[in-house]
């Protein structure tokens, strides 16, 4: 119950109401629908005009003022109205200072329209964006982090080395409490300004992410589990993920252009969270071009990124990252250039490598403009890497495989020691694979370029194709007769295996035949030497026989024979240079004798 007078002294809308309606004698009752602010609101409004003294703050001043505004308590009914001391007090309190302006940003959400039509958010945006790109020794912070700032600065106003880069960020904790949609408004509001390093908007990112985003893959299996028991459930947990979802998106399209804004570690992270919360193609397509674009910096541990697709069974999502080291290799493709002087230094110190391979690598190289050489050397490295984890997921189709160890040049792997180990586990992973499969699967692999520990630990591989084991050991033993190194020693089991038929490791192979062609089963290598005369065509001839055997069969003593025996059905097809130049002269000093 209030008097007619006061309220009508100041409120144009109350007067326009009471005019409408009859005069009586009977307390006349006011209906105010969609009042903003409430009750609240309203009492702080009558108490306005009461002459009661009412306390203005960050909390409520939004409220007061939508308020102020649907009662029409303006200068055009009384001089000095509600609406004008208002906008008095917002303009030269509020906005100078920090914390109150976020504060009242904040609570603009409540009144998301009339903060809209009052202007109240577009100011609080700008008076928060004006004062990032301010010193915070001359921003009013109003709230407690101002005297973190204050002991940061030394005793003649420097600022210390050792929290230099902190004031440079003081703003990020502090607009990572609002909610994503006034973030977005507001970091576009401090990118449009340009005086704000890209780096500083990738680490207030981070700190939103962090603040919003914390361990979601658990709550969202959390929410996942809870759908089964309940329809509400299910309804809250979809509500949850959308949120989630839009505070993911949004974040992707506040990423500064920059190339090392971010690391490359919260960006996989990002993609994680992307892919647990089905993020638009849009989304996960531009986290993965910026992944593309700083790969080097991965670790393998980031890039095994869930799969949560019902259409595969695989551990791990190996589409997505396939589509990085693409994207990665497409940065070579626009201006060639050469490749390093000491690149080509080490290939020439290679003896044991082709004039047509190094050609091969050479242009190769010339492809690499916008991912350096160094870069791709890195990527070989992460690759082979991610090749070792994603093997163990029995699941894992071989096409796939090939696909992703294919990805990089030739050059981006100086040694092919940890490509072999990834292939040794794919096959202790997958035993069920045939004998073609095997043979698809190792031509990936380039013999040369393996270590004398790994040639080593190949010829005695028993999941190899064993025709690999054959290039492992010719390889090997070519290697050291160039080099005049000593022949590392077999094991006793190859050993045997070769004495039965008459072959001495130690010795160089015979004389090569340049004109013996191979069956087209046969040509699985693009590398190595054609068709063997002597021991070797013996080799082929009494091994050629057995490939087709089960690797179960038993041999004449009742033992069962090891699946390595099958390697020396084929020597490598292409004969190299080196090699040849090699035996003609062991040839011309032969016919000396």
């Amino acid at each position: 119950m209030l008097h007619k007078f006061p309220l009508l002294s100041k409120c144009m809308r109350l007067q326009r109401i009471c005019s409408e309606s009859p005069e009586t004698l009977q307390p006349q009752i006011i209906q105010l629908p969609d009042f903003p602010g409430g009750i609240e609101a309203f009492e702080f409004c009558a108490k306005f005009c009461y002459g009661i003294t009412i306390t203005l703050s960050a909390y409520n001043i939004v409220a007061v003022r939508c308020a102020a505004e649907y009662l029409q308590m303006t200068e055009d009914v009384e001089k000095g109205n509600l609406v004008y001391k208002v906008e008095v007090f917002f303009n030269s309190c509020i906005l100078h200072g920090w914390k109150d302006s976020i504060i009242t940003l904040q609570s603009t959400k409540a009144f998301s329209l009339w903060s809209e039509d009052l202007g109240i958010t577009s100011r609080c945006i700008e008076s928060i964006a004006s004062k990032v790109l301010t010193h915070p020794s001359k921003v009013s912070l109003s709230h407690s982090h101002s005297r973190r700032v204050q002991d940061d600065m030394s005793c003649n106003g420097a600022e210390s080395q050792r929290h230099q880069q902190t004031i440079k960020g003081w703003w990020a904790e502090d607009i990572a409490e609002l909610s994503i949609d006034l973030y977005w408004r507001t970091m576009i509001g401090i990118k449009s300004g340009g005086k704000i390093l890209s780096n500083l908007i990738g680490e207030a990112l981070q700190v939103y992410a962090s603040r919003w985003l914390p361990n979601i893959s658990r709550k969202v299996k959390t929410n996942r589990e809870a759908t089964t028991a309940s329809t509400s459930d299910s309804d809250s947990a979809g509500e949850v993920t959308s949120k989630h979802r839009l505070v993911l998106e949004s974040l992707v399209s506040l990423l500064p252009s920059e190339k090392g804004a971010v690391s490359c570690s919260f960006l996989l992270k990002l993609l994680k969270v992307a892919n647990i919360l089905n993020a638009s193609s849009s989304s996960k397509m531009e986290l993965a071009r910026r992944v593309a674009l700083q790969l080097e910096e991965a670790r393998v541990s980031d890039l095994l990124i869930p799969c949560l697709s019902h259409s595969s069974d695989t551990l791990y999502d190996v589409d997505i990252v396939l589509t990085i080291f693409e994207q990665f290799m497409l940065q070579g493709q626009s201006t060639p250039t050469s490749p390093p002087r000491s690149k080509l230094g080490i290939e020439r110190r290679r003896r044991s490598r082709s004039a047509e391979n190094v050609d091969l690598e050479f242009q190769e190289a010339r492809r690499s403009s916008s991912a350096s050489h160094s870069s791709k050397l890195k990527v070989g490295r992460i690759v082979d890497g991610y090749l070792q984890e994603i093997a163990k997921d029995v699941n894992l189709p071989l096409s796939k495989f090939i696909a992703i160890a294919e990805t990089i040049p030739n050059f981006s792997r100086p040694d092919h020691d940890d490509l072999y180990r990834a292939i040794d586990i794919y096959l202790k992973a997958h035993p069920e694979l045939n004998k073609s499969e095997r043979k698809r699967l190792c031509r990936i692999l380039d013999c040369r370029k393996l270590s004398v520990e790994a040639c080593m630990h190949a010829a005695q591989n028993e999941k190899l194709p064993l025709r690999v084991v054959v290039q492992v050991l010719f390889f090997e033993q070519a290697r050291a007769a160039t080099t005049g190194a000593k022949v590392a020693d077999l094991p006793s089991n190859i050993k045997a295996l070769l004495a039965s038929h008459n072959i001495d490791p130690s010795k160089p192979p015979g004389p090569l035949s340049t004109t013996t062609s191979i069956p087209a089963d046969d040509e699985w290598s693009n590398s190595g030497i054609k068709s063997p005369k002597s021991r070797n065509s013996r080799l082929r001839n009494k091994v050629a026989g057995e490939d087709d055997l089960d690797e179960n069969e038993m041999n004449r003593d009742g033992m069962g024979r090891p699946s390595k025996f099958k390697a020396f059905c084929a020597l490598p097809r292409r004969p190299k240079r080196m090699f040849n130049k090699l035996l003609s002269i062991n040839r011309s000093g032969s016919e000396k004798n």
